[in-house]
């Protein structure tokens, strides 16, 4: 695990869980080394924890658009 530094302080990334991206992993990110708390992702493509999940899974960088696939969809929604 490695720390990051932000406005709501010291944050720690497990670089052993993550999910593949288009343009590279989102690893896990915890708010304490214990990983207790689960914080949100990393976006290994450029650095940044600016990320958005919906409840299919899906996975967008804000920052760069680096994008995770859901697991499932509902066929009905597209």
């Amino acid at each position: 695990m490695f720390e990051v530094e932000t406005d709501d302080g010291t944050l720690y990334v497990a670089e052993d869980e993550g999910e593949r991206g288009d343009e590279g992993p989102f690893m896990v990110v915890y708010r304490t080394p214990e990983r207790e708390t689960r914080y949100g992702w990393y976006c290994t493509n450029c650095e940044s924890l600016d990320n958005a999940m919906d409840a299919m899974g899906t996975i967008i960088c804000n920052d760069c658009g680096n994008y995770r696939k859901p697991d499932e969809w509902d066929a009905a929604h597209e």
